[in-house]
């Protein structure tokens, strides 16, 4: 495509450039990207759908989209989107209330996808190639190549994490674990992070923060847990089982030890009933993971009684180093190999954490030789 062909929608009688005044390059990028043009108000995309226009309201704000009166700015692909959540609650298959989440939990997702490729993907892309060559000039003909490839890989990504959620919920032992399961849940946080916002530039800050999220997701994923979600100088984390989760934040801690470039970082662990809640996660557990994190010592990993018991409980650790040795003696004396353990347990001394009450932190490490 030539750069003519991208030509301003006033230049070529573009209706909706002339009469709302906005940006005629923008207008053409909203239609090459919905794949349609502006037709309907809210209310004729209500009505053509054969739904009230409070649950298309309802629908639309879910999503994340702004209020905008009775413009004509919707499309078919609105009116498409309306019918088939309408659809499937009129066909019983999901509660109006339900159809809401799935909305807005699409919408939250997507909206910060969405900003993430805009900001950092396609700004890069677009610089001009040429002098004299402005930056509208090269945005549509690159979105036109790129829209297909990111749109099939979109869908590919969702169908394998819908898969492996999947996964998930058929293998739980009863109903009430699809909501609230026993999860081990970590939080870990980059130490002085206020203090570095002070001292550094904001592109600099900026790829530390992209280079401590980038590495933990990375990792987290690799090692079998799931990436809840980043806050800048921390990233919340679950796993299924105590022992995913222990190595996980181990791996972590040596990761960022082992980069000069990286501030000390602190993890904070937990096991209990979690709800789990349009990819997030919540209760007490959650809460006192990131308490204990808050005391972790720096470059170490402190986990609460009852993923201390869990470790214990699946052979993962110790309860003492005396009883590991206890084990290994009764083993060689029988002429069995001794249990191995992959970490260590150091009980810290009980304190208080605010709105928890008294806890009893354990340290946790690794046992000799072990990776």
């Amino acid at each position: 495509m030539t750069v003519d062909d991208t030509g301003s929608g006033a230049d070529r009688g573009d209706p909706h450039a002339a009469d709302s005044g906005e940006d005629p390059l923008a207008l053409r990028l909203e239609q090459l990207i919905l794949g349609a043009e502006r037709r309907y108000t809210p209310f004729q995309a209500a009505r053509s759908a054969g739904v009230s226009m409070e649950l298309a309201s309802r629908f639309w704000r879910a999503m994340g989209f702004a209020d905008i009166g009775q413009a004509k700015a919707l499309t078919e692909a609105d009116v498409l989107a309306l019918r088939r959540l309408a659809g499937l609650v009129e066909a019983g298959l999901l509660s109006e209330a339900m159809a809401v989440q799935v909305a807005r939990s699409t919408g939250q997702t997507t909206a910060r996808l969405a900003e993430w490729q805009i900001d950092s993907f396609l700004e890069g892309l677009t610089e001009p190639p040429e002098p004299g060559m402005t930056r509208t000039e090269v945005t549509y003909p690159i979105v036109e190549l790129l829209l297909p490839e990111l749109e099939e890989f979109l869908v590919y990504v969702w169908r394998r994490q819908l898969a492996a959620s999947a996964g998930r919920v058929v293998q739980t032992a009863d109903d009430e674990e699809m909501v609230d399961r026993r999860l081990a849940v970590g939080f870990a946080d980059l130490v002085g992070f206020t203090r570095l916002t002070r001292r550094m530039e904001e592109e600099e800050l900026g790829e530390l923060v992209e280079a401590f999220e980038t590495t933990a997701a990375d990792l987290v994923a690799a090692r079998g847990g799931r990436l809840i979600k980043t806050l800048g100088d921390e990233v919340l984390y679950v796993a299924d089982d105590s022992g995913t989760a222990a190595d996980i934040a181990l791996r972590l801690v040596e990761t960022m030890a082992n980069d000069e470039t990286m501030p000390e970082l602190r993890v904070g662990m937990a096991f209990g009933t979690v709800t789990t809640r349009m990819g997030d996660v919540f209760g007490t557990t959650v809460n006192l993971a990131s308490r204990l994190t808050s005391i972790a010592p720096r470059d170490a990993v402190l986990v609460d009684s009852a993923f201390a018991e869990e470790l214990i409980r699946t052979g993962e650790a110790p309860a003492s180093e005396a009883e590991a040795a206890e084990a290994a003696a009764a083993a060689e004396k029988e002429g069995e190999e001794p249990p191995t353990y992959r970490f260590a347990l150091q009980p810290m001394w009980q304190r208080p954490v605010r709105g928890l009450g008294v806890v009893e932190p354990w340290l946790l490490g690794r046992r000799t030789g072990s990776a």
